[in-house]
């Protein structure tokens, strides 16, 4: 009998992080749809209506190993290995002032958040586009509003903060622990559950969005 191993990943998550990706497995079972294999949703599965489900928890040299596998027969469900999970798009542009920036525009037309100021080299804003996909998605959310504090323990390396400003709209911003404001919802929301939609928009798509470029046509600053 042949094996083939179609991917194969592994990595340190925290606890946050760990949730965050168990929470998108789930949602995509529920809604039956494809679900992702890895944090940037490229390789998914699309799986039998009933798996064989086995979990299996031991001890080994001191590490403990806790696995949960799902089998089905491979007629009864569908692999994508060059899958486009997310439902969002980098656009990486050059503003009036001829600088750098990039905004992460929905399929529905939607610009979800925005890069905030603007970088003098192109190679600044793909970083920044990178460190949103890389703690968007395991990012605490804290009430800035009510001077919330994120845990101790678990996220990533940003915090996404709800905050109003001078209009009294509903805003996030994405905080590194440097600091710096990495991303920020580029709009106000008349509440509070809005901007928590937005930012967890964010979180499900930031991290297997595409960067593109825009054409020729000129780009001007928002």
């Amino acid at each position: 009998m042949s094996e083939e191993t179609v991917h194969e990943s592994r990595q340190s998550r925290s606890r946050q992080a760990l949730a965050t990706y168990f929470r998108r497995i789930a949602r995509a079972l529920g809604r039956g749809e494809p679900v992702p294999v890895d944090d940037a949703g490229t390789v998914t599965i699309d799986p039998a209506a009933e798996q064989e489900v086995e979990i299996e928890l031991e001890r080994q040299d001191g590490t403990v190993h806790f696995e949960v596998e799902m089998e089905w027969p491979e007629a009864e469900g569908e692999i994508d290995e060059d899958a486009a999970a997310s439902k969002g798009t980098f656009e990486l542009y050059a503003d009036s002032a001829d600088e750098w920036r990039w905004r992460l525009v929905h399929d529905n037309g939607n610009i979800i958040a925005d890069g905030g100021g603007g970088y003098s080299d192109k190679r600044d804003a793909e970083s920044g586009i990178e460190s949103v996909q890389r703690n968007a998605p395991g990012a605490h959310v804290i009430d800035a509003s009510r001077e919330e504090e994120a845990p101790d323990e678990g996220g990533s390396k940003a915090v996404f903060e709800l905050f109003r400003d001078k209009a009294d709209e509903h805003r996030w911003r994405l905080r590194h622990d440097n600091d710096n404001v990495i991303a920020d919802s580029g709009q106000g929301y008349a509440s509070k559950q809005k901007a928590k939609q937005g930012l967890n928009s964010v979180k499900a798509n930031a991290p297997g969005a595409a960067v593109e470029e825009p054409g020729d046509e000129e780009e001007t600053e928002e």
